[in-house]
Parts: structure tokens; C-alpha cells; sequence
């Protein structure tokens, strides 16, 4: 067995506000993303499970059961070191990159969509382009995102 030393958490001595990748930002970002997708008269699901093993940050699902996915990405770092991206859009009809205004916006790729957000809120600054699933994918994916909302809805109702 090899010896390994640990690697302590970091403190909150050791984050700044000025640190952009801080959780508590994505999690802002990601409050604003679906007050957003409630306004567009989607139902969201956070941290929503694929089939093929990622965790998608905020999907939503319309009345015509189109399914819109945005990945948040907090800074810089967060955009760089986690590059599973390309995987979700097998799994939507549209895709987003949701940053803040801070976001150097010249390393998401031109031609996904934009969505500016913050704690409060969030707007498309550049739609996402459209690639429908085929029925089969639709289905699979839905009964997923239905099986996975009532889960947590069931969890919500025992814990209270």
C-alpha cells in the first residue's frame, strides 16, 4: 500500500471573494440559470443524470418535451479542466454555456448557445442551435428526467 498524504479542504481563510471558481458561485449562477428556465416555462432539474454517466447542471424540459441543457461554468479553471461537455449534447435539443458577465467569453465555443446569469437571474445572449433528438433518444431521455424528478419530489415529501 502506498502512503499517501491527504489533501486538507480548503478553509475559508484560504477563499477570497475575489476567487471566481468559490462553489457558492456556481451554485449562484446556476439559481439565476433556473429562474430563467422557469421564466421560458421550462421545468428544471439540477445536477440531472445521463445515461451515458455525466451529470448535466441544469436541464430543463418544455410542454412539447424539448429538452434544453446548460453546463455552468464558474471561471476560467472551470471551463478548462472540465472539458465533458460535448457529451450532453446527445442527451437535448439545445445546449448553453451559462457564465456571469466576468466570464472571458472568448473560450466558449461560438457556436453553442449563451446564457449570461447571476444569483438573481439570466438571459440568452446567443441562442443555441437547434438539433432535435430522434424519438427513441427523446423517450429514453425523458422517462429519465421524470424518473429522476419524482425521486427527488418522493425524498423532499419523507424529510419533511
Amino acid at each position: 500500500m502506498q502512503n499517501v498524504l491527504p489533501i486538507p479542504a480548503p478553509t475559508d481563510a484560504d477563499l477570497t471573494d475575489a476567487d471566481p471558481c468559490r462553489p457558492d458561485r456556481t451554485l449562484a449562477l446556476t439559481r439565476g440559470v433556473t429562474r430563467l428556465f422557469l421564466d421560458l416555462g421550462l421545468a428544471p432539474l439540477c445536477e440531472f443524470r445521463l445515461a451515458n454517466g455525466r451529470r448535466a447542471d441544469v436541464a430543463g424540459i418544455d410542454r412539447k418535451g424539448r429538452l434544453i441543457i446548460a453546463e455552468v461554468k464558474s471561471c476560467r479553471a472551470d471551463f478548462e479542466v472540465d472539458q465533458k461537455w460535448p457529451d450532453y449534447r446527445d442527451y437535448c435539443d439545445q445546449f448553453y454555456f451559462a457564465v456571469d458577465t466576468d466570464f472571458p467569453r472568448e473560450l466558449l465555443p461560438d457556436d453553442e448557445g449563451l446564457i449570461i446569469a447571476d444569483e438573481y437571474g439570466a438571459a440568452i445572449a446567443r441562442a443555441a442551435e437547434d438539433r432535435p433528438l430522434n424519438a427513441a433518444r427523446r423517450k429514453a431521455v425523458t422517462l429519465r428526467f421524470a424518473r429522476q424528478a419524482a425521486a427527488r419530489s418522493f425524498a423532499a415529501a419523507i424529510d419533511t
